[in-house]
C-alpha cells in the first residue's frame, strides 16, 4: 500500500512539474530588426562596412548610401568582403556577388549556388541624422539614400 501511494504521489509531482513548465510562456527575445548605423559623415565614399552583429553591409557608393544583408541566400552563411577583388564572396560554397562593378546591380550574383542575389535592405536618415537600416523591409535594387 506505501509504495503503491509512493509512486502515486512521484508520477503526480512529475505530471505538475511537467504540467507547469507546459503552461509557463516560453518567449524568445530576438533583437530589433532595425539597426542604428551611426552618422553618414563616419563612412568615406565607395567604402563597404560590414556589421557582423546585425548581418548587414553599409555600403557608401557615389550615388548614395544602401545596405545588403551579408546572409548568403543559398545556406546562410555570414558572407565577406573581399576589397581586393571588389566583390562580397560566400565562403561556405563560393557563391560571389558584384558590389562596385560598372553596369552592374551590387548584391546581384556572379557566379556559385546562391539562389537569389544578396537583398537590399531598407536604409532611411533617422530625426537626429542617423542612418538606420531596417533588416525586416526589403527593396528593389537601386535606392539609394542621399545625405
Amino acid at each position: 500500500m506505501k509504495l503503491g501511494l509512493g509512486s502515486l504521489s512521484i508520477a503526480a509531482a512529475g505530471t505538475a512539474a511537467f504540467s507547469y513548465q507546459f503552461l509557463s510562456p516560453n518567449v524568445l527575445y530576438e533583437p530589433s530588426p532595425i539597426v542604428n548605423a551611426g552618422k553618414p559623415e563616419n563612412y568615406a565614399v565607395d567604402s563597404v562596412t560590414m556589421d557582423v552583429n546585425a548581418g548587414i553591409y553599409l555600403i557608401h557608393a557615389q550615388e548614395g548610401f544602401f545596405a545588403l544583408s551579408a546572409v548568403c541566400t543559398h545556406l546562410g552563411c555570414l558572407t565577406a568582403w573581399k576589397p581586393e577583388l571588389g566583390i562580397i564572396a560566400c565562403p561556405c560554397h563560393g557563391s560571389k556577388f558584384y558590389v562596385f562593378q560598372a553596369n552592374k546591380i551590387p548584391g546581384e550574383k556572379i557566379e556559385g549556388p546562391a539562389p537569389r542575389p544578396l537583398p537590399w535592405l531598407e536604409t532611411s536618415i533617422s530625426d537626429e541624422g542617423d542612418l538606420m537600416v531596417d533588416r525586416s523591409i526589403t527593396v528593389r535594387p537601386m535606392q539609394f539614400v542621399r545625405v
